[in-house]
């Protein structure tokens, strides 16, 4: 890391002081930590991002007939997930992690998804695993008790660990987009937000309004080309737009 930061200036050492008043807070834990981790992977890993629409329509209308008549309620988070599980196993390359110092991919035959929790003490991610073998309800039910236990007690280290991808959603706060670093050694990190109405011609020429989902996909160009990440989103949006993702 250190040569990857070599000849580059120092950090500006500033007396803020001098310009106003000022407070001074410590980080949390968590928050260096985290900080740490992703000052390395954007350091250290070639990012690229790819941006997609995906039609979410037809899967909000089976998502509220679904929660209708089960005790489970499904999110949009679990439908992302199982459609990550899905496209992990359509294109394998995005379940691997590389090791730059033997130049080899490990190549990995479980599927477990990462999947970002804002809590008050900063980011953390809890890892649902082996979610190409669960049902959608119970990909659901996992979440919903991990997030509540990341919110309020905290995660330990080995349920952040062992993930093949990461699912960051920004879905309901809102934005049109991001930029997502990637979760070194995972190789790709899926970005979502808010759902938005989009006028779109229908089959007879008229306009009909549609739920478009942004997504936004982060890689490592090292391992991921550009047609594959653009192929592997095109999966998802798919997917999403399945109504055997509810099965």
């Amino acid at each position: 890391m250190s040569n990857l930061l070599e000849g580059l200036a120092p950090w500006p050492q500033v007396d803020f002081a001098e310009f106003g008043e000022v407070e001074v807070r410590k980080l949390s834990r968590i928050q260096k930590l985290v900080g740490a981790f992703l000052g390395r992977n954007w350091v250290a890993v070639p990012h690229v991002t790819h941006h997609d629409d995906a039609d979410i329509t037809e899967m909000e209308a089976s998502r509220a007939e679904f929660n209708r008549s089960s005790a489970i309620k499904i999110t949009p988070v679990a439908l992302l997930v199982r459609a990550l599980a899905r496209a992990l196993a359509e294109y394998p390359a995005f379940n691997a992690s590389l090791d730059p110092a033997s130049g080899t991919l490990v190549m990995k035959k479980y599927v477990h998804i990462g999947v970002a929790v804002d809590t008050p003490n900063g980011l953390l991610v809890p890892v649902i695993r082996d979610c190409d073998t669960k049902t959608l309800t119970k990909i659901a039910e996992e979440i919903a008790a991990v997030s509540e236990k990341a919110r309020t007690k905290g995660l330990s280290m080995p349920e952040m660990s062992g993930g093949c991808i990461t699912l960051s959603s920004l879905g309901h706060i809102g934005g049109t987009g991001f930029t997502p670093i990637v979760n070194a050694p995972e190789v790709a990190i899926l970005g979502v937000t808010r759902a938005r109405p989009v006028p779109m011609p229908d089959a007879n020429g008229q306009i009909a309004w549609r739920q478009m989902l942004p997504l936004s996909l982060s890689y490592d160009h090292r391992v991921i080309n550009g047609a594959d990440a653009a192929r592997f989103v095109r999966f998802i949006a798919t997917s999403l737009g399945d109504a055997s993702i509810f099965n």
